[in-house]
Formats: structure tokens, C-alpha cells, sequence
């Protein structure tokens, strides 16, 4: 009706002229008003089309009339639409934000098994590009075929566990979601470290089984032969008695080390500290040595470090002791072992060096894990449990020191704890 108005008034005044003067004139004024006003319709149309190539509120056109009603609710809409945009902009990079925050790898796939979208983590585990890979069958660039096989099978039920092929380090569980009907989320997990610990947890079981066998197979075995021999005599009955002691107490020496392990590793056994003299713990470690060494080394201990310590004494005897023992056991008779208790750049420091038959170099890292041997025989020859090592790591870790182990074959070993500054109290 608005944009009607000036029409219906111009016909009025048209009417008015044609009576007053002539139809031509009227006829004549009517077309000039009517030409005017397409003008102008088709002027603010113009400005609208061009608006609308780069349509942002700032740049909306002024005008008025009808015309300034029409760019007003365009302007209501526009802003309306920035508002819906920036609010989906935001909640889609909350959306990433959450995606890439997950201990998982996400990719999601389309109906041809194309990627749509991946997360940081996807990007490492298969070693995709968010940018560049978008749109690529994931086939092209995860070729394991396992994998493809299990992408291929439909069976989601179980996860996948793979080695990806540009981390041959890695092992991934790898597990398939539809959703959206046929679309699918890929969903990859780094079990890396959950794998080496089944894999230690198999190698402990099995190892205990071992240790545990061969000391009652022995005791079994002389149980036996006295159970069916009553005429022996009275040195082969000593003979197996000793024998079967000898058995018993590797097997007690053995569970006694399982349990300070355990004990160890429980999160619930705090780490009860306090201040006592070192010169008296290390002169225990020292005649501990020199008891079982039996008098077929030299030993030494050299003392230059604080004199008062703060930490746990009888983790820290247990540690020392260990340390020390494995010394004896692997030096040859006629052997230095060396104790050394100093201060290097401020940390307090525990050394034991000895002269013996040393270790190669690719089974230093390996030391600390439990039963790990590097001569299985001679260890068991010396009465070893294979956990010595592992409860020294643990005992560290509980007093935040290191370990740290330098070895040349056929030339010997040191062994030496670093500490904190802050648990040396001299003087306190």
C-alpha cells in the first residue's frame, strides 16, 4: 500500500490537470512521475544488488521510505546470521578444543571410508595432515593390512592392536564406530606402555615360576631319596640336609625380595624420613661387605660427604647393601671393591666401584628390571634373586635420587646413587 500511494496521488493530481487544462498535459505529467519513480526503484535495487555481494553490516546503504524498511530488516538478518555464525564458530572450536584434549586419536570417516576430519593425536598416530588428507581414503594411507581388513570386515565388536608403520616403537588399539548411518569414527589409543607392562608382568610370572622351581625340585628330589632310602648315612643325610638349607634359603631370600618390592611399589607405604648419621649406616654396609666377601677382596671406604642425612635408614641399608653385594658376587678373588660417600656439584653422592668382570654396554638399561641377568648361571651360582637392581631403582625413586651405571667389560663397575641437595643435613 505504500509503495501504491504516490501512484494513486499522482493519478489524482493527472485527473485534476487533464480537467483544468488538457489530456495530453495530464497524460504527460502522469508518465514523468511514474518514470521517476521507476528510477528510483530500480537505483535503491541497484544498491541492494551491491550490498549484497559483500554483505556486512557496516557497509549496509542509507535510505528512506520503503525502501529504508526493506535494508532495515536485512540488517535485523544479517546480524541475526552473524551472531548464529560466530556462536556455531564458537562451539565448533570448543568442539576441537575437547577433541584434542582426548588421550585418544579421533578420525572421522564418510560413507566411502573417506577422512572428514581428524584430531592432533590421529595425525600422530597414522601420520596424517589435517589439511592435506582430508578427502583421502584412509586405506591410501593407513596400509597395514590388518588394518584394512578389519576396516573392510564390519565386525566393530573387538578393537585392533597394531604396530602403525611409521612407529614401528608404537603398538595402537584401534576401534571402529558407526554413527550418522553409514559414517564411522576411528578411534585410536597408544597402548604402548600398557603392552611392555603385560609383557613384564608375563616375563615376572614366568620367572618366578622358574626361580621358584628349581630350589623344590632340588628339596623335592632329597625328600624323596630319603623317604626310599632308610640305610643312608649319616653323611649323605647331612650332605642333603645341608643341600636342601641351602635350597630353603634362596627360596626365603627370594620371597623376602618379593616383598620389599611389593612393599615398594605400594602407593599406600609412605616413605617414613629421617635425620641420622650416614658414617654409621655406611661403616654397617662395609663390615656387611667384608663379611661376605670372606676375605677374598680388598675393600675401601672413603667418607668426604655429609655426615648427616635425611631419608629412610633401613631402605637406604637395603639399597647400599645391594649394591654392594652385587659387587662381591661379580669381582673375581683378589679383587678391589671401593665405597665412596661424597658430594658432587651439592648432591650427596653413594658409589660402589669394584674391579670385576664388568657389562656390555646394550645390558646396562636393562639391569633394573626384575630377574633380568646378564649371566643367569653365575648369578644363580652366587646366590642371586635377579631383584637386587630393581629394589635399588625403587628406593631411589622413593628418596627422588637416580641411578646411574658405568661399566667396561673385563675392567668393572660403578654403581652410584645420586640424592637431592636438600637431603644432606650436615650440620643440622
Amino acid at each position: 500500500m505504500r509503495v501504491s500511494w504516490p501512484v494513486l496521488y499522482s493519478v489524482l493530481i493527472a485527473l485534476l490537470l487533464w480537467a483544468v487544462a488538457s489530456a495530453i498535459f495530464a497524460l504527460s505529467f502522469m508518465v514523468l512521475v511514474l518514470f521517476f519513480a521507476v528510477i528510483r526503484h530500480a537505483w535503491q535495487l541497484y544498491k541492494l544488488g551491491v550490498w549484497l555481494k559483500d554483505a556486512r553490516i557496516e557497509t549496509i546503504p542509507e535510505t528512506n521510505g520503503i525502501w529504508d524498511e526493506v535494508f532495515s530488516l536485512l540488517y535485523k538478518m544479517v546480524k541475526q546470521h552473524n551472531q548464529t555464525r560466530q556462536e556455531l564458530a564458537n562451539e565448533l572450536l570448543n568442539i576441537e578444543q575437547a577433541t584434542a584434549a582426548l588421550p585418544e586419536g579421533v578420525v572421522s570417516l564418510n560413507e566411502a571410508k573417506r577422512i572428514e576430519w581428524c584430531n592432533p593425536l590421529a595425525e600422530q598416530h597414522f601420520g596424517l595432515n589435517a589439511k592435506r588428507d582430508i578427502q583421502q581414503d584412509i586405506t591410501y594411507l593407513v596400509r597395514q593390512p590388518e588394518f584394512i581388513e578389519y576396516l573392510h570386515a564390519g565386525n566393530y565388536s573387538e578393537p585392533l592392536v597394531m604396530k602403525p608403520a611409521r612407529h614401528d616403537d608404537m603398538v595402537l588399539s584401534i576401534k571402529l564406530i558407526s554413527y550418522g548411518g553409514n559414517k564411522r569414527l576411528l578411534i585410536s589409543r597408544d597402548i604402548t606402555q600398557l603392552e611392555r607392562i603385560e609383557t613384564m608382568r608375563r616375563d615376572f610370572v614366568a620367572n618366578v615360576s622358574h626361580e621358584m622351581r628349581t630350589p623344590l625340585t632340588v628339596v623335592n628330589g632329597f625328600v624323596e631319596n630319603l623317604q626310599d632310602m632308610p640305610d643312608l648315612s649319616q653323611d649323605k643325610i647331612r650332605r642333603a640336609l645341608d643341600l636342601m638349607a641351602e635350597q630353603t634359603r634362596r627360596m626365603d631370600h627370594l620371597v623376602s625380595d618379593l616383598l620389599t618390592l611389593s612393599r615398594l611399589e605400594n602407593d599406600q607405604s609412605p616413605l617414613r624420613c629421617e635425620t641420622f648419621s650416614m658414617e654409621g649406616l655406611l661403616g654397617e654396609v662395609y663390615r656387611d661387605g667384608q663379611m661376605l666377601s670372606g676375605g677374598r677382596h680388598q675393600h675401601s671406604l672413603e667418607m668426604t660427604g655429609p655426615t648427616k642425612f635425611f631419608g629412610n635408614r633401613e631402605e637406604l641399608r637395603s639399597a647400599f647393601g645391594n649394591l654392594v653385594s652385587n659387587a662381591v658376587r661379580y669381582t673375581p678373588d683378589g679383587g678391589t671393591i671401593k665405597l665412596c660417600w661424597a658430594l658432587r656439584a651439592g648432591h650427596p653422592v653413594f658409589s660402589v666401584q669394584d674391579s670385576g668382570i664388568g657389562i656390555e654396554e646394550q645390558h646396562i638399561p636393562r639391569l633394573t628390571e626384575r630377574f633380568y641377568r646378564v649371566d643367569r648361571s653365575r648369578s644363580r651360582e652366587t646366590g642371586g634373586t635377579g631383584l637386587g637392581l630393581a629394589i635399588v631403582k625403587h628406593i631411589a625413586l622413593r628418596h627422588q635420587a637416580r641411578l646411574e651405571i658405568v661399566s667396561v667389560q673385563e675392567k668393572g663397575s660403578t654403581f652410584s646413587l645420586v640424592f637431592p641437595a636438600s637431603t644432606a643435613n650436615d650440620g643440622h
